[in-house]
């Protein structure tokens, strides 16, 4: 049997069918490879003259400080002055005791800032006990006497709380204008 020529072969030959496909599958992949890849780029040109943009920003912060400040006297003075008394040849101070004492300062919250300070502070030192004090006497009954006893301990003297709210507000606007 002789081999048939492709222009003679009738629609309904088993032959076409598959030519056809294979001729699809070449075009396409003639479509698909033969075309450079910069052709399927489009430019993109704006279609504006000139404009302008705005921008609006606000920021607020609150800054707390608070200050505490106390002031300590880190030692104790002790002094005894007199004419016409006596010590009975006995020490002039009073025993030392040691004392430790915790400060814990508190301001209320207030409607502005509603924030409350705490915190404590230990600090621990020495004094004089004078539930077991000398015992001074006149030297001479009647007669003409001066006695002077002066004390001031260790601790805390002073204290003072500041507190201050900062309110930072800042608010910027921006404009910017662009031609073509």
């Amino acid at each position: 049997m002789e081999p048939q020529r492709l222009d003679s072969l009738s629609p309904k030959s088993p032959y076409v069918k598959p030519l056809y496909n294979m001729k699809r599958i070449g075009l396409l992949l003639l479509c698909f490879l033969g075309l450079p890849l910069k052709t399927l780029a489009v430019p993109v040109v704006p279609n504006f003259q000139q404009g302008s943009m705005t921008s609006h920003t606000e920021t607020e912060s609150t800054v707390t400080e608070t200050i505490n400040s106390i002031d300590y006297r880190t030692g104790w003075e002790y002094s005894v002055t007199g004419t016409g008394v006596s010590n009975n040849n006995q020490p002039l101070n009073p025993p030392v005791n040691t004392s430790t004492v915790t400060v814990t300062p508190s301001t209320l919250s207030t409607s502005t800032n509603g924030v409350s300070v705490t915190g404590s502070v230990t600090s621990s030192f020495d004094n004089l006990d004078f539930s077991s004090q000398n015992n001074f006497t006149m030297t001479e009954q009647g007669a003409p006497f001066q006695f002077t006893q002066s004390y001031q301990g260790a601790g805390m003297t002073n204290q003072t709380i500041i507190q201050r709210v900062t309110t930072i507000r800042s608010v910027t606007d921006t404009t910017s204008t662009f031609t073509q």
